[in-house]
């Protein structure tokens, strides 16, 4: 059976003009004075700036009086713009305190997003800790995290802290470390307990959850929303899991080549996560964690339909891969009559 539905989940539109918000810029008066527009600097690497700077982007950006302006890093950053927006996804100690500093100095420019919100998601210890908190449970299903176990150090431990942590195999390794690197998107899926010594520490180890072999990207722009599909890793059966030892090292598992919107499905498996669910997901999670860019990895646990796990959180992520991101940035304009950009992202 082949799926076609619209995987665009976005917050209904909702008249504002009258309402008066406590944001560096009014809904009535939009980022800058009439005519002035939006200027946006952006502090990206050369990677992001072409995934994320595309043409049409740039182009949409423009008609709707948003432009976009290269910081330049070897200058002060308080001697650039004037901005409305600075957009940033760079590392380091040193730029992260540039840009307190300049939140401090400048607090009518809006920075997305604070550097010590974004912190929290580099650790995979803390990354989920908020999602488990929640606890969220609804009529619409029920959202976790699998278990999981971080070592920092000594491979031979493993085995015996994974026995009395009472994690059950398989077991999804990870980086400890979540920096956007290649190495830190890296996992490996252990078998069987003699070889969880022949991973390297600093990892997080989680239990592997069966989910058909499909995840959901879920990625979040302010108040909007869009959900893709992407192959995962397959099903682990207890057949396969008795026959099967060793560790099994995967590359990047969802990627923009690995869509499964247009595959053919066991409805079951293929089917969005309830609407209402998600924005609740989402807006809790833009509270928690004090971030307006970023997206989810859920899967479904198989054979049910309402049991779901949060597995990764990305801030910043490959917007570029998001069908329409052109249309979800540029459609929140300050333009007379549309949802301000200002407004979604707060």
């Amino acid at each position: 059976m082949r799926l076609k539905e619209e995987n665009m989940y976005k917050v209904e539109e909702e008249t504002r003009e009258n309402e008066k918000v406590a944001k560096p810029y009014s809904i009535s008066g939009g980022f800058s004075p009439p005519g002035k527009g939006v200027v946006v600097g952006y502090a990206l690497t050369s990677k992001k700036t072409k995934s994320f700077l595309q043409p049409k982007l740039e182009g949409l950006a423009r008609n709707k009086g948003i432009l976009f302006v290269a910081i330049d890093q070897n200058r002060p950053l308080s001697d650039q713009g004037p901005f409305d927006i600075v957009l940033h996804k760079l590392s380091g100690k040193e730029w992260r305190q540039i840009l307190e500093d300049y939140r401090q100095t400048h607090p009518e420019v809006t920075v997305l997003d604070p550097p010590d919100a974004i912190q929290h998601l580099h650790n995979r210890q803390s990354m989920l800790q908020d999602v488990a908190d929640m606890n969220l449970s609804d009529s619409y299903g029920k959202v976790g995290v699998p278990r999981q176990l971080v070592i920092e150090r000594d491979a031979s431990s493993i085995p015996d802290a994974v026995t009395k942590a009472g994690l059950i195999l398989p077991l999804v390794a990870k980086p400890l470390v979540a920096d956007g690197s290649t190495k830190s998107h890296e996992l490996s899926l252990a078998y069987d307990q003699y070889s969880l010594q022949k991973l390297e520490p600093p990892l997080v180890l989680q239990e592997f959850v069966n989910h058909g072999g499909v995840l959901f990207k879920v990625y979040i722009v302010g108040e909007a929303i869009k959900v893709v599909r992407r192959f995962s890793l397959p099903d682990v059966s207890k057949r396969e899991l008795s026959k099967n030892s060793g560790v099994f090292r995967f590359p990047r598992v969802s990627c923009a080549a690995a869509s499964a919107d247009d595959a053919d499905l066991d409805p079951g498996v293929a089917e969005l996560p309830p609407r209402p669910l998600l924005e609740r997901l989402a807006r809790e999670l833009r509270r928690r964690l004090g971030l307006r860019l970023f997206n989810l990895d859920i899967i479904r646990e198989h054979g049910t339909r309402d049991r779901f796990y949060v597995i990764d959180i990305n801030y910043f992520p490959g917007y570029g891969k998001m069908p329409e991101y052109e249309h979800i940035f540029t459609g929140l304009s300050p333009e007379p009559g549309t949802k301000q950009l200002q407004e979604a992202l707060y």
